[in-house]
């Protein structure tokens, strides 16, 4: 069976992996510049503004980017802080400063201002932009322009915020091949401690873009919809890079909202989406808000989701409503994202991940290093062409995760099945132990979030006397009179006692990141306020 599916996927690839790494371009940019080569006149962007551009003409602008970075001396080794939400400028300065060997270190302009300071403070950047275009970009251009030489410009219709740098030291990356320099850096998500710059080659990324790609049956007749945020490695590698790779559309929109996104998917004849399992949860309430059907609904040819776990009800009501199977993926910032995912011909009953990509190694190993039986949770180890180059200026760090064998350590908890299948559990610091017995938070959500009445929930582990108790958060439908008695009688035919959340707690919104993820750290935070 094993051997069956290494096959299918080999059939799709049209080559070994090892070939296919051989063959893939230098750079990031060597998508783009075979389409300007190919398909000239093709459409390539859109954005929100307005802005379009076929694959000529984003070759163009990426030309004049690279004559304004050189204008600001910026150069090979250089990081450059991107302030951005997502439009077609932003696309263009990173694969201009790919060309150049310089640094992409791209943030999402929704940030808060002692995280952006910190991220500022620790890549020191040759050159800050931030893309005016948007408020939340604007205000952070209020407070840095303050900080010493600057100017603003203009460049294809976006007004942009340039701030210089002080001195740094370049990256010294000369003696590598290009495919192994630094091209972006990631900063992983948290409020608090130090930042953590994930370094991606352009192998990484090409890597994940050119198998992702094909495994999604994606073609150059595709249309793809991106609202996931290009500061965040799906939206960045997994849905723009692997759309640029085949030469196919991209249409990108800066902010999630339901009724837009879903207009913007019929009206531009979108035939693909990749989101995270909050985007659909709210798709599915504003439909359900606005007696919305099927006939209402764009015709989509696939759908993704990938960034957090997908539970059972957010995947069957999506399919309901779009009447298209909602596949699963799954990976990290420090593997370029995609570890694993399903593929678009698998129509998979459960939530799996789906497999490994092809040229992935995976270890499933206990506390003791040990590999665990098939079928038992333990932690995922991956090594592969994707896994990060380290985290900027921090060997420590990426030691503590990547070990001597070039094995990263993921945090995640997970189950492989008889077909090879990933199962997600949870992380491995989420894990709540409560009276000595295991709870994975997804399998506690996943129950929650089988009541009609509730439109997202996050569970969280708390140390009350001894113990650590389950407590959850759940986000209702708009007028729902749910409440806790009556969730917990819900709960109670399918989960252990044990499992069972100790406290329910109901939020107007629970609170997400710009990538859509929950951040369960805040909610620690409501709990204890």
């Amino acid at each position: 069976m094993q051997e069956k599916m290494q096959s299918s996927d080999l059939a799709m690839l049209g080559q070994s992996v090892e070939q296919l790494l051989q063959d893939l371009p230098e750079r990031i940019s060597g998508p783009l510049r075979r389409a300007q080569e190919e398909r000239p006149s093709a459409p390539a962007l859109s954005d929100h503004l307005g802005t379009q551009c076929s694959f000529a003409e984003l070759a163009q602008r990426v030309d004049a980017c690279k004559d304004l970075l050189r204008e600001q001396g910026v150069g090979a080794g250089d990081r450059v802080l991107l302030i951005n939400e997502n439009c077609v400028a932003v696309l263009v300065w990173i694969l201009a400063l790919s060309e150049i060997d310089a640094v992409s270190v791209v943030i999402n302009a929704r940030l808060a201002q002692p995280e952006i300071k910190r991220i500022l403070e620790h890549c020191e950047p040759r050159l800050t932009v931030c893309f005016l275009d948007s408020s939340a970009a604007q205000a952070h251009w209020a407070r840095l322009r303050e900080q010493g030489e600057h100017s603003e410009v203009t460049q294809f219709t976006a007004p942009l915020g340039l701030l210089q740098g002080g001195p740094s030291a370049p990256l010294d990356e000369a003696d590598l091949p290009v495919s192994e320099r630094v091209c972006v850096m990631i900063y992983t998500t948290g409020t608090t401690g130090d930042p953590k710059g994930v370094m991606l080659s352009h192998r990484n990324m090409l890597f994940v873009a050119a198998v992702t790609s094909v495994l999604r049956g994606m073609t150059k007749e595709d249309r793809i919809y991106c609202v996931l945020p290009i500061s965040h490695i799906f939206g960045l590698s997994a849905v723009f890079l692997a759309t640029l790779y085949l030469g196919a559309e991209l249409v990108l929109a800066d902010r999630f909202d339901a009724e837009s996104s879903l207009r913007t998917l019929r009206e531009r004849r979108v035939t693909g989406m990749m989101g995270v399992p909050t985007m659909f949860a709210r798709i599915i309430e504003y439909a359900r808000a606005n007696d919305l059907g099927s006939d209402d609904m764009p015709h989509l040819r696939f759908l993704y989701s990938g960034g957090s776990p997908l539970d059972p009800t957010i995947k069957r009501d999506t399919e309901q409503l779009l009447g298209v199977t909602l596949l699963n993926a799954y990976g990290m910032t420090e593997s370029g994202p995609t570890i694993c995912q399903v593929r678009w011909n698998e129509k998979l009953d459960n939530c799996s991940v789906g497999r490994p990509l092809p040229g992935m190694t995976l270890r499933v190993l206990d506390g003791n290093g040990k590999q665990v039986p098939l079928g038992e949770v333990g932690e995922l180890h991956v090594r592969g062409p994707n896994v990060m180059r380290g985290y900027y200026k921090n060997p420590e760090a990426t030691a503590a995760v990547i070990d001597d064998e070039g094995f990263l350590n993921t945090g995640d908890l997970v189950r492989l099945d008889e077909a090879g299948n990933v199962h997600i559990a949870g992380r491995s610091k989420e894990l709540i132990i409560h009276s000595g017995f295991n709870v994975y938070p997804p399998e506690v959500e996943a129950a929650i979030a089988k009541h009609p009445d509730v439109v997202l929930c996050a569970v969280v582990g708390e140390a009350i006397d001894g113990n650590e108790h389950v407590i959850a958060y759940v986000q209702r439908k708009a007028n729902s009179a749910l409440t806790e008695s009556v969730l917990h009688a819900f709960l109670k035919p399918s989960l252990s006692p044990y499992k069972r959340p100790a406290t329910i707690i109901f939020l107007p919104q629970l609170p997400t990141a710009p990538s859509g993820k929950v951040l369960k750290h805040q909610l620690r935070g409501v709990r204890n306020a």
